[in-house]
């Protein structure tokens, strides 16, 4: 099975609990170990961003020592928050230092899952009354990402992950939107919205993509399906 879920904001090596964002947020990471424990070692689950409010990888450590227990191969992108990352080769230097294999950097490159591409990148919110030149920058550069990645798949089906809402009530990220009709795609995971912001989500088909919210509070801490193996299809 392939599952997402994004926003875990595990804090074990910081004092920034999410207990205190509301009664959603109450005792989390225990309702995480319950969602996540239906993932089996055959599986593999992509986590949309915002893992761990850790500001290096040294006190971030026991945060991925959590998401070194899901079982199966996890594939990662970054979130607005994870102050934590440097460069995937620090990152992999890091897995390879304490043991924590099975952990993977979607970031300019794509993964397979049976017959299908597993893309994506960060994203970006950009207004370009509000934003300038630094956003329009930071924007161009996930553009940048997510057609490598897109480009990475061939002619497989493209699922695509990002950390920001390409789209939600009010606001729409036309050139993201833009490069997803390019590249067909179809189905796409977003997370980032908490709390209050759930009501702006925009869910299912808009302009020919399906589009999902799985932020760890959206989705109850328990992992979305997103595609079962061909071999429980035809069961």
């Amino acid at each position: 099975m392939l599952y997402a879920i994004g926003d875990l904001h595990l804090s074990f090596g910081a004092d920034k609990p999410m207990d205190v964002f509301g009664r959603l947020w109450t005792g989390y990471v225990d309702k995480l170990r319950a969602g996540l424990s239906v993932i089996g070692p055959e599986d593999t689950t992509v986590l949309l961003g915002d893992l761990s409010w850790s500001m290096d990888l040294e006190h971030a450590r026991e945060d991925f020592a959590f998401l070194h227990a899901i079982p199966g191969r996890k594939i990662i992108l970054k979130g607005n928050h994870d102050y934590w990352w440097t460069t995937a080769t620090k990152f992999y230097k890091f897995c390879a230092e304490n043991g924590f294999s099975d952990l993977w950097v979607l970031n300019n490159n794509c993964y397979e899952y049976e017959d299908a591409a597993i893309c994506g990148t960060r994203g970006w919110f950009f207004e370009e009354e509000k934003g300038g030149a630094h956003d329009a920058k930071i924007l161009n550069r996930e553009l940048i990402r997510l057609e490598s990645s897109l480009k990475a798949a061939g002619e497989k089906e493209k699922l695509v992950f990002l950390h920001y809402p390409p789209v939600y009530r009010g606001y729409l990220c036309r050139p993201i939107l833009e490069l997803l009709h390019r590249y067909d795609v179809k189905r796409c995971w977003y997370g980032h919205l908490h709390s209050d912001s759930h009501r702006l989500a925009v869910t299912g088909d808009f302009e020919g993509i399906d589009f999902r919210l799985v932020s760890a509070d959206y989705i109850g801490f328990r992992p979305s399906p997103v595609k079962m193996p061909e071999s429980a299809e035809k069961s």
